[in-house]
C-alpha cells in the first residue's frame, strides 16, 4: 500500500489535470450509511419512484416521510479529512474538481467549490412546477410539524428535494460537464463508489479510454478494479491523508 500512495502522490503532482469521482464510501465516514447499507434507508423503505412521486399523492407523502428521516443524519453531519484534503487539492491546483454520486453537500462545506453533483442535492427542494428553490432544512421542519406535504409557497406546486429518484433521469448538463471533465483528465481518483450505477460508472472507463490514469480507492473491491491503474483498499480518510502527506512531505 505504501509503495501505491507515494506513486499516487507523485501522479498528483505530475498530472495538469486531475479529477475525483465520489461515492457514499467518502460520507459514512461523517456518520452517513451507505443508501444500501444494512443501515441504509433503501434496507428498511421502498424508495419512492419518480412516476409515482408525480401523480400519486400517497406517494408523495411516503417520500417526504423518508427524507424527513435521512435529512436529520445528513443536517447533523460534518466534512471529515477526506473531504477537506479533496478541498485542499482544489485550492493549491492539484484537482480541478469532484465530480460526486453524493447528495450531502460536504464536499462544499469542505471547501470545495468546482463540485458536480450527478444526484443533485439533499440539501435544497426545488418545485417540480415553477422551479423555485428552497433550503430544506425550513421545509423539512414545517413536514415534521405539520405532517402534511409542502406546497411551493409561490406557486403552489409539487415540491421535491434537489435530488434525483429512481426513475428520473441525471441533469444532462451536470452529466455532460462531468463527462468532458473525464474525457480531459490525465488522472482520475474514483473513490468510495462500488462504480457499479450507471451512468455515473460510465466515467471511470470513459476516462481510461482518453488516456488517464485511474486509481480506485475503497473499502471493498468494485467492479471496476481490473480497469484500473492503481487499487488501495482502506479508510479513505486515512489514505487521502497519507497521499497529501506524500505531497507536502
Amino acid at each position: 500500500m505504501e509503495d501505491n500512495i507515494e506513486l499516487v502522490a507523485q501522479w498528483l503532482r505530475q498530472s495538469t489535470m486531475t479529477v475525483a469521482f465520489t461515492g457514499a464510501g467518502i460520507s459514512t465516514e461523517s456518520g452517513i450509511p451507505d443508501f444500501r447499507s444494512p443501515g441504509g434507508v433503501w434496507a428498511k423503505y421502498q424508495p419512492v419512484y419518480f412516476d409515482s412521486f408525480l401523480s400519486d399523492a400517497d406517494a408523495r407523502l411516503e417520500y417526504w416521510r423518508q427524507k424527513a428521516e435521512a435529512h436529520t443524519e445528513i443536517a447533523r453531519a460534518e466534512a471529515n479529512d477526506a473531504h477537506r484534503v479533496l478541498a485542499k487539492w482544489e485550492a493549491n491546483g492539484h484537482l480541478h474538481g469532484v465530480i460526486s454520486q453524493n447528495i450531502d453537500g460536504l464536499h462544499q462545506l469542505a471547501g470545495s467549490h468546482r463540485v458536480l453533483e450527478l444526484h443533485g442535492t439533499a440539501r435544497q427542494v426545488k418545485c417540480l412546477d415553477c422551479g423555485m428553490i428552497y433550503e430544506a432544512d425550513q421545509l423539512v421542519d414545517e413536514f415534521r410539524r405539520s405532517g402534511s406535504v409542502p406546497l411551493c409557497a409561490e406557486c403552489g406546486g409539487r415540491l421535491k428535494h434537489a435530488t434525483i429518484s429512481f426513475g428520473q433521469s441525471l441533469p444532462e448538463e451536470v452529466l455532460s460537464e462531468a463527462t468532458a471533465w473525464c474525457e480531459g483528465c490525465q488522472l482520475l481518483l474514483a473513490m468510495g463508489s462500488s462504480l457499479q450505477v450507471t451512468p455515473a460508472a460510465n466515467l471511470p472507463p470513459l476516462a481510461k479510454q482518453t488516456g488517464a490514469r485511474v486509481v480506485i480507492i475503497n473499502r471493498d473491491t468494485t467492479a471496476l478494479d481490473e480497469m484500473a491503474d492503481v487499487v488501495i483498499r482502506g479508510s479513505l480518510a486515512r489514505i487521502l491523508v497519507k497521499i497529501d502527506d506524500r505531497m507536502t512531505g
